[in-house]
């Protein structure tokens, strides 16, 4: 036998989360080795310069990255596919596109979308996350005026609404492609459901998460997929 396979990740990682989910979904051994968030090209560096998380490496030692691919690498292989055979492929695909697209972009705003809240968001990872002594509070008074000055402020901009009302409209649109059903895949979560979750749950360690909560139809798919993964 081979060793268990790990999945190098930061906690509040969207993409990470994504991965993750869809692991305790199907309950696959997995050890979970997370990386200090100012050292991670370092620690990844096994994984030929991909230099970001998740990086999967298998039991026989082969790394896989990338989150998408990562969860149909994962599906495919511990799962017989059974989650990319759910339904209409190309539906599939698109809404994997959409929510890539879409939510990933969308994370941002939400925890950074002003300076106080990029302040709290570092201020919380820098004590969620695994950082040195230095690094930590570097982190956190270093890097909320980055965040929010170069990236989020200019997001939030070029979209023109505000971060909880993309956030909305976004699970409004998800919810809606539901069709009535309990998740996007049916009576069983798919692929897009592992991925949406993900964008999702890396929002819930702060406070933030409390304009999402504000969704009814939104938190009411993600508790019935919180109960699917612990």
């Amino acid at each position: 036998m081979g060793q268990t396979p790990t999945l190098h990740m930061l906690y509040t990682c969207p993409f990470c989360w994504k991965v993750r989910g869809l692991v305790e979904y199907i309950g696959l051994d997995v050890e979970y080795e997370y990386v200090n968030g100012m050292k991670i090209k370092k620690e990844v560096a096994f994984a030929n310069g991909w230099g970001k998380v998740p990086v999967f490496t298998d039991e026989n030692g082969s790394f896989h990255t990338d989150s998408t691919p990562l969860l149909k690498h994962i599906d495919a292989t511990y799962n017989g596919g059974k989650l990319a055979s759910i339904g209409d492929a190309n539906r599939q695909q698109k809404w994997l596109e959409w929510a890539d697209t879409k939510m990933s972009k969308a994370t941002i705003p939400i925890l950074y979308g002003s300076i106080g809240s990029a302040f709290r968001t570092t201020t919380r990872i820098s004590k969620i996350e695994k950082f040195g002594f230095f690094s930590r509070r570097l982190y956190a008074w270093a890097g909320f005026p980055i965040m929010w000055g170069i990236i989020a402020r200019k997001r939030v901009k070029k979209d023109g609404r505000s971060p909880k009302q993309l956030w909305h409209d976004l699970l409004t649109e998800f919810t809606e492609a539901h069709d009535a059903k309990p998740f996007f895949g049916g009576d069983e979560p798919d692929l897009v459901d592992f991925a949406a979750f993900g964008y999702m749950r890396s929002i819930s360690p702060f406070p933030q998460f409390k304009l999402l909560e504000q969704h009814a139809n939104g938190m009411a798919w993600y508790k019935r997929m919180e109960a699917n993964v612990q």
